[in-house]
């Protein structure tokens, strides 16, 4: 990868002037006037930068510059066609960084209480999840998606209630009278489970489906009382003398971990809150060898990341093995105003209802498009348009346009044989443009599964079918030049590869005709 040979030239240089360490950051400007790549390290380091530049020597760099207290580096034409090789040589493989070394990481998404259909706001968190777990998995980390079911307590009591239709009724909505009809019982409690039951598998799972999403694992909350882990941690918390008795409840010191305060295991009327379950369950996934849990919350869930993080931290874990990504919330906008009610519910837009108004390519492409912590305004008339104004369209059309030229090259004159054609044709500025973004794919995983901020991908096949809709405007890819054409063939095939990658990483379709 290009950015950490940079890194390792630029640590060399140091430690040769100055006998430093240098912290190295590397990042791409906005502007190629400032370079392919730049680093403030003379600025980090007090030293000349023009100093720091003339000592650094190699064959990747094309040359170096230094403006305003940056050192910036033009990357090479020889190196783009070394790299441009290696893409049509790894093909679906182009992409992998050897980052996790295989750690196992547990990412939880979704579990929505199964009490009623998937919203928006499960849809967007469900599909930030999946794809973090792709890049995750690119990444050479072993990721695993699981869906946490809450199928006990209180929220299944008024589920139960709801169905019974008594004064305590909760939910409501066509669902909820569809039950009425299939579930008779005479407890609460039993009407609660088995509604649960079915609106899992009738309701949740197939959603799921319908979202492209496959869990690897489905772990009921039921299962923690079964095996009596809830009672095993709130031992241990007495054990280690962080619980006290207070108005009838057994407390938490959550306060001693960061929390603003401290919170209830036991209510005074002996139920269980769902800090004793969830810690039980936290426990439950650092057993089954999970180095890193990674959960992923709606917006209404913020205050409880200091509870978890502690409760960890009290199990003997640290805090940074367990990451939150808070969802914020969603708004469904057509022809200018919100759209707030569900024609089918009545009270909700369901994730459904959004799939089969737009498509699944658009419904993921506009969710991941924007990071978590911003609210998404989700355009319903963009995501329909079948135009170039509609980001997923403007992606996929210039995959299926790269396929379309390959398709047909009928005459073998133009067709690349078992080795590369002369690469070093490519010499027009679109042209090496285009290579130095087929080549950041890798740091745009790596980057990802970092710091999780998967709006990275969408963000950057647009900016790849962008490049390369200005390849095909300014350069005719056959023409009467046969070696310049397999030269030609061999750049956007190599971006069709990569478009694709980019594409599969998401879940979004790469349709060859459009």
């Amino acid at each position: 990868m290009i950015r950490k040979e940079l890194v390792k030239l630029i640590k060399e240089a140091a430690k040769k002037l100055y006998k430093e360490e240098a912290e190295v950051r590397i990042e791409r400007p906005e502007n190629s006037v400032f370079g392919d790549y730049s680093t403030n390290v003379a600025m980090v380091l007090n030293k000349n930068p023009n100093e720091i530049a003339s000592a650094i020597k190699s064959d990747l760099i094309e040359r170096v510059e230094v403006k305003n207290g940056f050192v910036n580096f033009f990357i090479s034409k020889d190196y783009l066609v070394k790299e441009l090789k290696e893409i049509l040589k790894e093909k679906e493989k182009f992409g992998q960084v050897r980052l996790g070394k295989g750690k196992k990481v547990n990412v939880e998404f979704i579990s929505a209480n199964p009490t009623g259909p998937l919203t928006l706001g499960n849809g967007r968190g469900g599909f930030c999840g999946d794809v973090l777990a792709n890049v995750l998995n690119r990444a050479d980390f072993k990721a695993e998606r699981e869906y946490y079911v809450n199928d006990a307590g209180e929220q299944i009591r008024k589920l139960g209630h709801s169905v019974f239709g008594d004064q305590e009724a909760v939910y409501q909505g066509p669902y909820i009278e569809e039950l009425k009809k299939k579930i008779k019982g005479n407890s609460v409690e039993d009407v609660g489970k088995r509604a649960a039951k079915v609106i899992l598998e009738e309701m949740i799972k197939p959603s799921v489906r319908k979202m492209g999403i496959d869990f690897d694992v489905w772990f009921s909350e039921s299962n923690l009382y079964k095996e009596k882990e809830d009672d095993k941690v709130l031992n241990l918390l007495k054990e280690k003398k962080l619980v006290y008795e207070s108005e009838g409840a057994l407390w938490f010191e959550s306060t001693k971990f960061g929390d603003d305060k401290d919170r209830v295991l036991i209510k005074a009327d002996g139920e269980k809150t769902y800090l004793a379950s969830d810690t039980a369950y936290l426990k439950n996934k650092f057993k089954r060898g999970f180095k890193k849990l990674i959960f992923i919350w709606g917006a209404d869930h913020y205050g409880y990341i200091n509870r978890i993080k502690g409760a960890a931290e009290v199990m003997g874990y640290k805090k940074g093995d367990v990451d939150i990504i808070i969802m914020q919330l969603v708004r469904l906008i057509q022809g200018g105003q919100e759209v707030k009610m569900s024609k089918r519910t009545g009270i909700y837009v369901t994730i459904d209802e959004l799939i089969d108004e737009v498509g699944l390519d658009a419904a993921r492409f506009f969710f991941l498009a924007r990071g978590n912590d911003s609210h998404l305004a989700f355009d319903l008339d963009l995501a329909k348009e079948q135009s170039e104004k509609n980001p997923v369209y403007y992606v996929q059309y210039a995959y299926a346009r790269i396929c379309s030229i390959i398709s047909k090259i009928s005459n073998s004159k133009f067709k690349i044989q078992n080795k590369f054609p002369d690469l070093k044709l490519l010499n027009k500025p679109v042209e090496l443009d285009l290579i130095k973004q087929l080549i950041i794919l890798p740091e745009i995983i790596e980057d990802t599964a970092k710091d999780y901020q998967v709006q990275r991908l969408p963000q950057y096949a647009l900016d790849l079918a962008s490049s390369f809709h200005r390849f095909y405007q300014e350069c005719r890819v056959i023409s009467e030049d046969i070696k310049l054409s397999q030269a030609r063939l061999a750049l956007i095939e190599a971006t069709r590869i990569v478009l694709k990658n980019t594409l599969g990483l998401m879940g979004v379709s790469a349709p060859e005709k459009m």
